[in-house]
């Protein structure tokens, strides 16, 4: 399936289930927060399978928050993109530190 795809059969998900409502945003934005979490153990036990369905359920998580505010998940990213597609710097220790 395409990413397309899957954001759409995720929506749907989330309209069959009631959770697509705005008021639930904030317990939406908990569960990303249990995911990130548990993603962050899996890469802490290289344990591969886990990592990949964490990553996965991050992307569920954010796709539904996205939702219910509103906003197609592109969307968000496009304003991601733009706020850091000129940014100039170096990476240091695995981390970007961006000039200022």
């Amino acid at each position: 399936m395409t990413l397309d795809e899957l954001e759409l059969k995720i929506r749907d998900w989330a309209i069959e289930r009631n959770i697509d409502k705005s008021e639930n945003a904030p317990k939406q934005m908990i569960k990303i927060m249990e995911e990130l979490g548990e993603t962050s153990a899996a890469l802490l036990k290289n344990n591969e399978p886990e990592l990949k369905d964490g990553i996965g359920d991050i992307l569920v998580t954010v796709i539904i928050f996205a939702q219910q505010l509103g906003y197609t998940p592109a969307e968000c990213l496009e304003a991601a993109w733009n706020e850091i597609k000129d940014r100039k710097g170096k990476t240091e220790g695995g981390v970007f530190i961006r000039e200022k």
